[in-house]
């Protein structure tokens, strides 16, 4: 390519030859003249930026899929996004719930627009529609995140001036009820689980508040002996219509180390002792993968055996049906009740920050505040 100076303005002459591509008088502004004479402008805050978004609408005229203004729609710019920008930068189950999510409640009804028409009444009356259709409020929210990602990028690329999201309304968020165990009933539960198969992962699990994928992708090189101490370093994730397959951890925190109280190492030990019994006897099809909790061929458990398993259990100890992620609530309610720092309980959970902790665990944050206050009193009283 050569830049070419005219009258002011400057030229790129390039070898596609259906545009012309022209830089104004404002180094932050840049348009393509298309096959149809209709010109398309790229705005940013530098000359860098500018360039950056002409690079990717060059690339996009000439794989053919550059879409103008009045011709692309809504449906056409995020399976552009969907598939070009976003996919590469989550874990997979992220983008399959974000494709099933568009694909249910969104493109259907406003799929067909163009998007530079779109508006926030058209987003606002799609979430009353959904809640009249009995979507949840929450659902409603995490459309809208996705939505707004999304816009966002429309924004960055100048097809809108700006996000139309932040004009809408949200429904009210329903605070998720959760349901953890007392001390009684983990010890009820734990006693139940005794040479349980999966005895070590409910044991974990309620020490550790790991969360499922995450102990399902556990190896035994994960685990030291010797310091008494887990690493995390990935997760087991189920994506529809396909196996469990290894990820990342769910947040940047998610990679962590956890000491290991004595309960847990016995558990661990018995349970390697089980499996290498296990291997004996089924040495001509055992596949070695190092997996903890895994099958008599050495594959990982599935998902539907491990929640089958635990609801058995449950009711075997006939304690209340909750949910396999509640049992990650009740350590953490555990941990903070007995006095525990916020900090360490979100170090121990892999919480991204220590924020979200205080918001999920805030019913545990009362009565700690009331045993800290009569700690206090007893000092000052001691001290009088």
């Amino acid at each position: 390519m050569t830049w070419v100076a005219r009258f002011g303005m400057v030229l790129l002459s390039s070898a596609f030859s259906s545009h012309s591509i022209t830089e104004l008088f404002l180094p932050q502004c840049t348009s393509i003249t298309l096959e149809n004479r209709k010109r398309k402008y790229f705005y940013g805050e530098t000359r860098k930026e500018v360039q950056e978004k002409l690079k990717v609408a060059l690339h996009q005229q000439q794989q053919g899929t550059l879409v103008v203004g009045p011709k692309q729609t809504v449906e056409q710019f995020f399976t552009h996004w969907l598939e070009d920008v976003h996919k590469a930068n989550v874990r997979v189950s992220t983008y399959k719930r974000y494709q099933n999510l568009l694909r249910l409640h969104f493109l259907p009804v406003l799929g067909q627009y163009q998007l530079v028409k779109l508006s926030p009444q058209h987003i606002q009356a799609l979430y009353a529609q959904k809640l009249k259709e009995g979507l949840s409020p929450r659902t409603i929210r995490f459309l809208h995140a996705v939505l707004h990602k999304a816009f966002d990028h429309a924004v960055r690329l100048s097809y809108l001036p700006r996000n139309i999201c932040d004009m809408v309304e949200l429904p009210r968020s329903e605070k998720y009820e959760y349901h953890p165990l007392t001390l009684e009933q983990i010890q009820q539960l734990l006693s139940c689980a005794q040479m349980h198969p999966l005895e070590a992962l409910f044991v974990l699990a309620l020490v550790t508040g790991m969360r499922r994928g995450e102990l399902l992708a556990l190896k035994w090189r994960d685990i030291n002996f010797a310091e008494n101490t887990l690493q995390v370093q990935r997760a087991l994730i189920e994506v529809r219509g396909e196996d469990l397959r290894e990820s990342e951890p769910k947040t940047a925190h998610g990679r962590r180390s956890i000491y290991l109280i004595p309960l847990a190492i016995d558990a661990l030990k018995q349970h390697r002792a089980r499996q290498l019994e296990v291997r004996l006897q089924h040495a001509d099809t055992w596949q070695e993968q190092d997996y903890i909790f895994c099958t008599s061929h050495g594959s990982p458990f599935h998902v539907t055996y491990i929640l089958n398993s635990f609801r058995s259990l449950l009711k075997k100890a006939s304690l209340p049906r909750i949910r396999f992620h509640d049992m990650r609530h009740s350590a953490a309610t555990l941990l903070l009740s007995m006095g525990t720092h916020p900090k360490v309980v979100q170090e121990i959970l892999g919480h991204s920050n220590i924020r979200m902790t205080m918001d999920i665990y805030s019913h545990v944050l009362p009565s700690m505040q009331k045993d800290a206050m009569t700690k206090l009193s007893r000092a000052l009283q001691q001290e009088s």
